[in-house]
This record gives C-alpha cells, structure tokens and sequence, in this order.
C-alpha cells in the first residue's frame, strides 16, 4: 500500500475541505490515488464542500463569550460567503459555541480550537459538516481570550458584524457598557498613542508635509505643521483622544468621561467581520452571459 504523506493529506484538504482526519482515512481506502480520495469524500460530504474551499468567506458573525461575574470573555470571528448564511441559526451557534471553547479551553491558535470537542466530533468537523450540508465556505478566523483586570463589558452590533470586549475598572456597569458602544461606534486602533504602530505615524506625518509643500507652505514650517496634523490624527484614533458619542457637549473626550467617572480602562478587543479580506465582487451581467454561454455548448 502507498504511503499517505502529511503533503498528500494536506493536498486533498485543499481540493476538498474536508477534515484532516477524514482526507487520511479517504487516501488510506483508496491506496494513495489522490482522484479516488476526492470521490471518496465527495460520497460522504456531496460535492459542495469542493466547490466551496476556494471561495472567498468574508462575511459572517462574531461569537461572543462572556462569564457572568465579567471576568473572562472571548471574541470568535467566523467567516462565510454570503450574509444570508451569516444569520443561519447553526452557522452562528458554530460561532457561540468556538467562543465558549476559547474561554473555558484556552486554545493557542485556530489549529488547536479546530481540534477541540463539539457535538459528535471536533469544531472542524462539525464546520466541514456545515460546508457540506449549506454549500458555502466557512472558516474560523481569528480569536481572542480576555481575562479582565477590572471587570469585561461587551457590546455586539449589526447582527453580529462589530464585537467589542473592554476591561474597564471602576464606574458603573452603564458607563461600561457605553464605552463598548463607542468602541463599535468609533473603532480606535489603541487605547492611547504608545498603541498607534509608528509605520502610521510616519505615513501621516509624510504626507501632511507633502500637502503643505504642495499648498506652497514655507519650508521651515513643514514639520510643524505635520506635527500639527499627527496630534489631530491621534486624537481620532485612539480610545482616550476620541470625543464621546453620546457626549452632550459634543466635545467630552473618553478620556475626561473616565476622569469624571474614577474610572480607567485597562485595554479592549474590537473585532470587525471581514476587516482587512478583500471581498469579490461580482458582475453579475458577465456571470449570467457566462452561464447561458455555457448552457448552450
């Protein structure tokens, strides 16, 4: 019998989407001949999940977990194709059920949470099911764990599409709470400037001194001005620079809200669905030509 390799394993995962185990299993019945492991599994999980594993998952939902007494929480971003799949009951009990794992099992990365007990199987077990039985890719993205030094408030916002977890200490649970929805609201990068990464900084600074130079301002006044403009530029980036949105005066920052509370904020996880995957679009005009062209040969 052929040798199953961890390459052809990880080759007929590709093709497929199917669990790891269930690909090692498919290529063992069929002597190693990759073709026959791809019809194997298409037996077992239809032809959907193959079609599926090379779609792009930029939709979705984020599963939140959090403990009762505030001390623990986590945020699971789990992606799909399309937004009517996002609100399927078991894809977002997929998600509810990864974050209650990170929370209580501490997995080290999406591997590990993958392997982890669900239902009658594993969490990537019962994603691949999910595949199969719906038609669309899903994937697990990304997590976070939270152990709160102060106490966890969380806020979920646009069917799940914006999570946010915050570490707040002292105050009261309503001042808590408002701080999560400006979080969603106003999606700071950091809760103060030491957070801002510098290659930001330094892209702002640059191009407020192209600006001035290009508006005719003196040389000697470049870097001022650009000093000028990263102040501004952290003010709407970070947590305490921001104005408040419930702010009555429409100028109390989240900083001076904390200071009139006695309160401060130890840190804060904002996850937004889909940030940073480039999504497909589609012509619709070409793709329907492309399909009558096709049903005609």
């Amino acid at each position: 019998m052929a040798e199953i390799t961890a390459s052809m394993v990880k080759e007929l995962r590709e093709k497929t989407d199917a669990p790891m185990m269930e690909c090692k299993k498919a290529l063992t019945e069929a002597g190693g001949e990759m073709t026959k492991a791809e019809e194997i599994l298409r037996v077992k999980l239809g032809n959907k999940a193959t079609k599926a594993a090379a779609r792009v998952a930029a939709e979705g939902v984020v599963g939140l977990y959090l403990s009762v007494d505030g001390k623990l929480g986590a945020l699971v971003e789990v992606n799909s194709e399309t937004d009517f799949v996002a609100k399927n009951d078991e894809f977002i009990a997929l998600a509810k059920g990864c974050a209650e794992l990170v929370a209580s099992k501490n997995p080290v990365d999406v591997a590990a949470l993958s392997a982890l007990p669900m239902g009658d199987g594993t969490v990537e077990s019962t994603r691949a099911a999910l595949v199969g039985k719906i038609g669309e890719n899903m994937s697990i993205r990304r997590f976070e764990r939270v152990e709160a030094k102060g106490k966890l408030s969380s806020y979920v916002h646009g069917g799940s599409k914006i999570g946010v977890l915050v570490d707040v200490t002292g105050g009261d649970d309503q001042l808590a709470k408002d701080i999560a929805m400006h979080i969603a609201a106003s999606k700071p990068k950091s809760l103060d400037a030491s957070g801002v990464p510098g290659d930001l900084l330094d892209a702002e600074r640059r191009i407020a001194i192209e600006k001035a130079r290009e508006a005719g301002k003196p040389e000697a006044m470049l870097e001022k001005i650009a000093e000028g403009t990263v102040q501004k530029y952290l003010k709407e980036v970070t947590l305490f620079g921001q104005v408040f949105v419930k702010a009555e005066d429409g100028k109390q920052t989240i900083e001076q809200l904390l200071k009139a509370n006695g309160a401060s904020v130890n840190g804060f996880t904002l996850y937004v669905v889909g940030e940073g995957i480039e999504k497909k679009v589609n012509d619709f005009a070409a793709e329907v030509a492309a399909q009558a062209a096709a049903a005609r040969k």
